[in-house]
């Protein structure tokens, strides 16, 4: 394939956030034809068409998601040069979508210069492409304007989402390699809920189970909140062992297991979502509030709350292991406001 004759594009995603900032990463002078796909379904049935002649690919998406995708493609052997974009960014993700026949990678979120200097690498934008098209990406994407309008429409929950899914990316990344694991990603769940809603919202408390729950409040930049890791003690043992600690018989080392756990996926994680609205948040100091209870014990002191909260929910899963815990990350009601700015900004 050439590049005279590759000139379009798919771009498959279930956020439509992510796919707007993709599709502005295209850098000037690739004058394609851009589709958009929300799930993996979608993209699939335009593949089968051969609508397109390059795959831009999502690896976290409901219902099918990206390796499924990478799969079906190499199975039915359909005409595509497909590059992964994904806020998982684990090396064992980026050995796997390989050897399902993806030639590149791109970790969340995107930039011109980088897409660009892939794009050449593998011979699919070359150099004189910069003299020969000076227009503004923007206007090199005429033929998709109609696809784009129709991702306009975000919330702030939409928002939200994509950079909780990025800064995921990172947390599970640096666990993934501290314990030589695959994590699987999750999509976040977002959602604005009374305080008295959280028991019942969340995961956890859908099981009969016991837990152990760590708190950590954080402030910055006109936000303020808490983040709680609520690790079911049955994985509590395994967890430890992983973290070569040869016992979990008392409190005290099931303090430091949560702890543990707690500094690498609350610190990554909110700066992973800081940093992609070049905020800085700090993290307040680590309270556990207790072990071996009901999750509806644990969660007691928001019941008596009526403020309305924002939740972030992550399941962090481990691979071929009985261990699964949830975080969740809280924002007040007050920095709703100045998530909105933020976000804005992001997003102009």
């Amino acid at each position: 394939m050439t590049t005279e004759t590759l000139t379009r594009i798919l771009i498959c995603d279930d956020s439509a956030f992510a796919r707007k900032q993709m599709a502005r990463s295209l850098p000037a002078g690739l004058n394609t034809h851009v589709l958009f796909a929300g799930d993996g379904a979608e993209a699939l049935e335009l593949l089968r068409e051969e609508k397109a002649d390059l795959l831009f690919l999502d690896l976290n998406m409901p219902n099918m998601d990206g390796y499924e995708v990478l799969e079906r493609a190499q199975s039915e052997d359909l005409p595509v040069i497909t590059i992964v974009v994904s806020g998982d960014i684990q090396p064992e993700a980026r050995q796997r979508v390989s050897t399902l026949g993806a030639i590149g990678f791109i970790k969340k979120p995107t930039d011109t210069e980088l897409v660009q200097n892939l794009l050449r690498e593998y011979g699919l934008y070359p150099p004189q492409s910069d003299l020969t098209c000076k227009l503004a990406s923007e206007d090199c994407m005429t033929a998709s304007a109609a696809s784009l309008a129709k991702d306009s429409a975000l919330t702030l929950p939409d928002y939200l989402q994509e950079l909780a899914n990025v800064a995921m990316g990172r947390s599970t990344d640096l666990l993934a390699r501290l314990l030589d694991v695959f994590i699987k990603q999750p999509i976040p769940k977002v959602g604005f809920l009374a305080n008295s809603e959280l028991q019942q919202a969340i995961s956890a408390a859908r099981d009969s189970g016991t837990y152990s729950t760590v708190c950590q409040g954080f402030t910055g930049a006109g936000l303020a909140g808490e983040a709680l890791l609520i690790f079911s003690d049955s994985s509590l043992a395994e967890m430890a062992q992983m973290l070569d600690y040869e016992s979990t018989s008392s409190d005290s080392v099931r303090t430091e297991v949560l702890m543990d756990m707690s500094s690498i996926l609350f610190g990554a994680f909110l700066k992973g979502f800081g940093d992609q609205l070049d905020l800085n948040i700090g993290l307040g100091r680590p309270a556990v509030l207790g072990h071996q209870r009901q999750v509806s014990e644990l969660l007691q002191h928001h019941r008596t709350q009526d403020e309305q909260l924002l939740c972030i929910e992550i399941v962090y899963t481990l691979e071929g292991k009985n261990i699964q815990c949830d975080m969740l990350v809280l924002f007040t009601e007050a920095s709703l406001a100045a998530l909105g700015r933020y976000i804005e900004y992001l997003a102009d």
